[in-house]
């Protein structure tokens, strides 16, 4: 199927790569926890200023990655992300790794990544046919789930057992690791030609709106994720003040709480390369995202004193990112089917952009929420939020996909 080894090579430098910044989503909000005492709105900054590039960059790197080569997108943003957290583990050993340092680190990696995971998501289109798509993507996503499997627990660990510092230095290391994969692709992708002057950036980015706007499935893929990704930024705001304050459990507990989505996206990666030609894309989303995004509402309820806490909170992650992962894939597979070969980066940006653009928001609210309302209920009313998403695909077109996956014009329309 892959041809040349090229497939296996991203698929190496993906697992890297998420295995990297998985590790960081946990290690940079614990040392501003546990070593530097952030109160909840200084971590509610931390998250945001680390998403806000979402919002800030989506849409024009969409237009840019639509005119280079995938391969070299992903290699140099590998290089930067690798130079940031290296410079950031340097920091913390010579005693400067403060607050403002962590927010300047959570920027540059948060920018950089945006160009990488629109950069990625377009290139598994040039390296494999359209028919491979979703076994391809189920690929790609095991890989994001085995990353997912070892990288909280690893960052936790590190910030746990040895120091911050430490555990920056180990994402920088698996940055360069995705460096040295993804570098010996050698297949030429088949990027659409340039002819004359090249279309302003914003008539580009403006043609990639028109198109989501237009495509039904599209708009409710945006308004699902945009509720979903609100809510869940809001959630793990507090979620990562409740674990260890509430419930008093250490970082590498944590660590280990939130490793245990890896295991489910394994799961649910395998499961999705099955399940919606069995029964069918609609039924799989709709189902997959009420049980992945409702199982949170359970956690308020838990007690640091009880022997049942942590395994109730490994079985949530998991049963989150069975779902979880079962969407993403679903998605990916339905978007890529559906959308241009000319246009599968403008349209990833501005999903990207509608759907996790407000996550800085959420961040915030999480923060403000976990101040004034306290920690569980704050904690209930973020999750219960998280609930929109599949109430939206189910009342969308996306609800009535069938078994086979749709070509572009073939995804039945509202109404």
């Amino acid at each position: 199927m892959w041809r040349d080894g090229d497939f296996r090579k991203l698929w190496a430098g993906q697992t890297a790569s998420q295995l990297g910044e998985h590790a960081c989503l946990v290690v940079l909000p614990l040392f501003a926890v546990l070593t530097l005492n952030a109160g909840a709105g200084q971590l509610g900054v931390l998250r945001a200023v680390g998403q806000a590039p979402i919002l800030l960059l989506s849409l024009f790197v969409g237009a840019w990655v639509d005119r280079w080569r995938t391969r070299t997108v992903m290699v140099l943003t590998d290089i930067g992300r690798t130079m940031a957290l290296g410079g950031a583990a340097l920091a913390g050993l010579l005693g400067w790794l403060g607050l403002p340092a962590l927010f300047v680190v959570a920027f540059a990696v948060g920018a950089l990544s945006v160009f990488f995971d629109v950069a990625y998501q377009a290139s598994l289109v040039r390296l494999v046919e359209r028919d491979q798509l979703v076994r391809g993507n189920s690929a790609l996503e095991g890989s994001r789930s085995a990353a997912q499997i070892g990288g909280p627990a690893l960052g936790g660990a590190l910030v746990s057992l040895l120091s911050a510092p430490v555990a920056a230095a180990a994402g920088a290391l698996f940055f360069a690791l995705s460096f040295l994969s993804i570098r010996r692709i050698r297949r030429t992708e088949s990027v659409p030609a340039r002819s004359g002057r090249p279309p302003r950036v914003w008539r580009r980015i403006h043609e990639g709106l028109r198109f989501v706007a237009r495509e039904g499935a599209l708009r409710a893929v945006c308004l699902a994720s945009g509720a979903f990704q609100f809510s869940f930024a809001a959630m793990m705001t507090v979620y990562l003040l409740f674990l260890p304050r509430e419930l008093h459990l250490s970082a590498s507990t944590v660590g280990l709480a939130l490793a245990a989505t890896g295991p489910g996206a394994l799961l649910g990666s395998m499961l999705a390369a099955r399940l919606p030609g069995r029964f069918g894309y609609g039924t799989v989303l709709v189902s997959a995202a009420a049980l992945g995004d409702g199982v949170f509402l359970c956690v308020p309820a838990l007690s640091g004193s009880s022997p049942a806490t942590v395994p109730a909170l490994l079985a949530v992650s998991f049963l989150f990112g069975t779902g979880g992962q079962l969407v993403n894939v679903t998605v990916m597979a339905v978007r890529q089917a559906i959308t241009p070969d000319p246009l599968q980066a403008r349209a990833a940006a501005t999903i990207t952009f509608v759907g996790m653009g407000l996550t800085p928001l959420g961040s915030l609210l999480g923060g403000f929420l976990a101040e004034t309302w306290g920690l569980r209920t704050s904690l209930l009313v973020t999750a219960a939020g998280m609930l929109l998403s599949p109430v939206v695909m189910a009342l969308s077109p996306l609800g009535r996909l069938g078994r086979a996956l749709p070509g572009p014009g073939e995804v039945p329309t509202d109404g």
